[in-house]
């Protein structure tokens, strides 16, 4: 029997898979401005025809989008889970609160394992400047618009569970906080600002956490590390479960202080 000759691949298909490999890996992120077609080209060693073919290609599947006299683009909606009029439909529903904490508790444990596994040097240094990013918020002394300040430091913890989960090396893992990451950031906002009225030690128990947690990963102690993750998960679900509490108590409280009729 005969068998049918292999065809060669086309250069353009070999630059379509590793432009595809950078944005599975998280090199290139949604919303991110691919480099200049001179310096891709250089990069990959082939001619500009056959890159604008293989972005040509990718642009028809939807991974990439051209503009006009302005670049290419990975496309913003890419790995997007979460539109923005539903986040501002879960952000005002308690249990859905309650529902992203426990996602966040086998996804942060999961993150937190393989990235004290697997992070390269590279991660690490990335993964210390979000950490630095993080403690700076909780160290340096409050503005006076405490939301301003909230917002700030939500982002920083969100950018910081981000790295840890680029360390992972775990591609569905990295996409799905990738696609969770504004609703993290918004819940991070929301929580922090009932912990901090409700416990005085918030502040100071979430600088340690994340501490403890950093260092378990930069040390590659990947067990410690799953048990910082899920420790620090479980904290913030009891003081909000407290919080919760007291404001049924109130409520109750209110209720029975009506004059009857």
């Amino acid at each position: 029997m005969q068998s049918g000759a292999i065809r060669p691949q086309r250069l353009s298909d070999t630059i379509v898979e590793q432009l595809e490999a950078m944005i599975l890996e998280g090199t290139l992120a949604a919303g991110e401005r691919l480099p200049a077609e001179r310096l891709l080209a250089e990069r990959f060693g082939v001619s500009r025809p056959s890159l604008r073919e293989a972005i040509q290609k990718l642009v028809a599947r939807g991974l990439l989008v051209s503009r006009q006299g302005g670049g290419n683009y990975v496309a913003e909606s890419l790995g997007s889970s979460f539109s923005d009029p539903l986040l501002a439909l879960l952000e005002h529903r308690p249990e859905a609160h309650r529902d992203l904490l426990e996602l966040r508790h086998t996804l942060e444990a999961a993150c937190a394992y393989y990235a004290a596994q697997r992070a390269t040097d590279l991660d690490l240094e990335r993964l210390t400047e979000a950490y630095r990013a993080l403690q700076a918020c909780y160290t340096r002394d409050r503005p006076d618009d405490a939301r301003a300040s909230r917002a700030e430091e939500g982002a920083a913890d969100a950018r910081f569970h981000l790295a840890i989960a680029e360390c992972s090396h775990n591609m569905v893992l990295l996409h799905t906080i990738r696609g969770l990451f504004d609703l993290l950031k918004r819940n991070v906002v929301t929580n922090i600002g009932g912990m901090y009225a409700l416990r005085g030690e918030t502040r100071q128990m979430l600088m340690q956490q994340h501490e403890a947690l950093y260092r378990a990963i930069v040390e590659g102690r990947a067990e410690d590390a799953r048990r910082c993750a899920s420790d620090h998960i479980d904290y913030v679900q009891d003081v909000l479960a407290q919080s919760r509490e007291e404001d049924q108590r109130r409520a109750r409280a209110q209720r029975r202080a009506l004059p009857s009729t």
